[in-house]
């Protein structure tokens, strides 16, 4: 209670603080000036002999003195100047244009029968003369405000020196969030589509929970593990489960934490991590994106790349240095191993890498339990169907999916999650958001039609692709057309015959374009581009041509400072090199002619899946499939049907209305004729 008091009485003071130190400047500028201020104006020096004559001239308004003091001051007034003293007329002429009160200052003897005379000449010319008590405080008045100016001072420069110590020990401070036990609620329940990464770091729950299960038959649990894996595929996450799961304190901090501009920091850093970690052993250090200060040692620009090598210095020497860092478990994280010094990845540092990689089928579908959990699913969502449509996704992709789901649902105001709103996010975040604000004049929509039904036949003719998922001339992203295609299985591997297939579909939208309208467009730069780096890596990577051996042909050489491949080296002859450019525009030339082959003998069905698109503007893979068979599409038929039932029900009230006509007549015939009859 006591305690809690003096923290809140110290914290009110605290507060004020700031507010009486400005109160206390204000006033110790005001007594200076106060002091020292001889108010507005100009101010003369005037000689006891001056101030004489002054006061016989009726030039003196007002006279201050005081008791204690021989000093006098007071205002000045003139009416003439032409019999003034020469010496005020000097000091007058020196003051400032447009003076308005001119004030002086004095020294009097203090000799009672002359101030006597003196005081009865100033009050026969009227004069106000005030005699002021000596102050109390005497000299204290006078010094009191530079006291309180040079103790402010003091305190101001002191402060500043004690902010700016405490600051650079806040540079050398890590950056690290500490997560006591039981604050992260994440478990291993939570983690889904990488069970083997699961089963590696159990063991480390298991020590971090009984060490003496290991240490009683000699076994050491390793100091560090790597989580290797593309992004998404939830390296951070399963870190946080092996928190939760182990109840030790966590301790996460990027690679980018490290370093600052200062030199030195980032080691002081790395130090200081470890020191909090040995403090509060047994614990988990999580680094994430460690790449960043962990890159292969000599290969910067640079002085930043001697703070980053430094950073890492401290860091190989904090994992395995000639301090035990028993109960330390250092779990780091990233998506480019192939960059990390080889002394970070030797045994005794990390001894362990754990990989993380595309979830296949049945990780896809365990991770979307995981995440659907959290949303209200109707009963016709089978989350199988959904993994199977999704190859290649990672964990977070398929998080994203789930979410867009449950977004797209409540703006379409339903009350459940359907397999509708599914198709509709997976379509969202695999081919990107339909863009039906642009408008495109009919030209350029039956030019994208056409291409987009090249792309569609050939895919759908294809052997070895993919089947044809959706067509649609409608923008998506920066594309204005699309055809999407999906993978009824997870492919490990590619054959020439499969991506010779692929080379075909790519080239099929541009040769439809030359069928059709006897002209190309600038639309398929993307195909090219993707069908030339396929080409060039089935003759320079993968052996598959008939007339080069199979070898790499060109070395990649990577900047690992900037982690990206930058050039290739060419490890051939220039005749090597003709050959290969040769083979790859014969692999190409190949698989245009393939397309223009099959688009001419299907040029009928071309035509009409143009025209389809045109009016539906997207179709689905069965529906090109009813096209290329000779089918009607379904909705066309119910559209027909709708027509003939319009135009069928006009005829029928116009029938019925006739009948109506006659039944009216037949009635009134009777009733005539009973009329007549009645007459005659």
């Amino acid at each position: 209670m006591g305690d809690n008091s003096k923290k809140r009485a110290g914290g009110g003071f605290s507060a004020w603080r700031p507010s009486l130190i400005w109160i206390a400047v204000l006033v110790a500028t005001m007594l200076l000036l106060q002091r020292f201020a001889l108010g507005q104006g100009g101010v003369v020096n005037l000689s006891t002999s001056d101030f004489d004559e002054m006061i016989s001239l009726g030039c003196v308004k007002s006279v201050t003195a005081r008791e204690d003091s021989v000093n006098v001051t007071g205002e000045l007034v003139f009416n003439e100047i032409g019999e003034l003293p020469e010496s005020v007329k000097k000091q007058l002429a020196d003051l400032p244009q447009g003076t308005k009160e001119v004030r002086f200052k004095t020294t009097v003897t203090k000799n009672p029968e002359v101030e006597a005379d003196r005081i009865k000449a100033m009050r026969e010319k009227g004069v106000e003369y005030t005699l002021k008590e000596a102050p109390k405080w005497g000299v204290i008045s006078f010094i009191l405000p530079i006291v309180v100016l040079f103790a402010l001072g003091y305190f101001f420069f002191n402060r500043l020196s004690r902010n700016n110590m405490g600051m650079a020990q806040d540079f050398s401070r890590s950056r690290a969030k500490q997560s006591n036990p039981g604050e992260l609620k994440i478990t291993f329940a939570d983690v889904a589509g990488c069970e083997e990464a699961k089963e590696e770091t159990k063991e480390l729950i298991d020590y971090l929970k009984d060490t003496s299960k290991f240490t009683k038959i000699g076994a050491r649990i390793p100091r560090g593990v790597i989580l290797v894996g593309p992004p998404g595929t939830g390296k951070t996450l399963i870190a946080k489960a092996i928190a939760g799961e182990a109840g030790v304190p966590f301790f996460s901090i990027t690679g980018s934490d490290f370093v600052e501009m200062f030199v030195g920091v980032g080691a002081a850093r790395v130090r200081d991590l470890f020191e909090t970690g040995r403090s509060n052993a047994p614990c988990i250090i999580f680094i994430d994106e460690i790449d960043a200060v962990g890159r292969h040692r000599g290969s910067g620009l640079g002085n930043g790349n001697d703070e980053r090598e430094q950073t890492l210095n401290a860091l190989l020497v904090g994992m395995d240095g000639f301090e035990e860092n028993d109960g330390v478990i250092v779990i780091a994280a990233t998506n480019r191993p192939d960059v990390l010094d080889p002394a970070l990845l030797r045994p005794g540092r990390f001894d362990r890498q754990v990989v993380l990689d595309i979830p296949d089928l049945k990780g896809r579908e365990a991770i979307l339990q995981v995440h659907a959990r959290k949303i209200k699913m109707g009963p016709d969502v089978d989350l199988n169907k959904v993994a199977r449509e999704t190859p290649g996704l990672s964990g977070a992709e398929l998080e994203n999916i789930v979410n867009e789901a449950a977004i797209w649902a409540a703006r379409q105001n339903h009350d459940t999650v359907s397999m509708a709103d599914f198709e509709a996010a997976r379509d969202k975040v695999c081919f990107g958001r339909e863009r039906r604000s642009l408008t495109i004049d009919e030209k350029d929509r039956r030019i994208t039609a056409v291409h987009e039904s090249g792309h569609a036949i050939v895919m759908a003719l294809s052997k070895n692709g993919d089947p044809v998922h959706k067509v649609t001339i409608i923008p998506r992203g920066q594309a204005l057309g699309a055809t999407f295609s999906l993978p009824e299985k997870d492919r490990m591997h590619r054959s020439k015959a499969e991506l010779e297939d692929i080379l075909v579909s790519l080239y099929a939208g541009r040769v439809a374009e030359e069928i059709v309208f006897g002209d190309i467009t600038a639309g398929a730069s993307n195909d090219i581009r993707r069908a030339t780096e396929i080409a060039r890596r089935m003759v320079c990577e993968w052996g598959m041509s008939d007339k080069l051996a199979p070898r790499m042909y060109g070395q990649r050489e990577e900047t690992l400072f900037l982690g990206r491949e930058v050039s290739r080296q060419v490890d051939y002859s220039d005749e090597t090199a003709n050959l290969i450019d040769s083979e790859i525009n014969a692999v190409i030339e190949k698989a245009r002619k393939e397309a223009f082959r099959i688009l001419t003998e299907r040029r009928k069905e071309l035509d009409i899946l143009a025209e389809a698109l045109l009016r539906h503007e997207t179709l689905d893979g069965s529906e090109v499939t009813d096209i290329l068979e000779g089918r009607e599409l379904a909705r066309d038929l119910k559209a027909e049907e709708k027509a003939e039932a319009k135009t069928e029900k006009p005829e029928a009230d116009a029938e019925s209305e006739s009948s109506q006509d006659g039944l009216e007549s037949r009635d009134a015939e009777p009733s005539a004729g009973s009329g007549e009859e009645g007459k005659g």
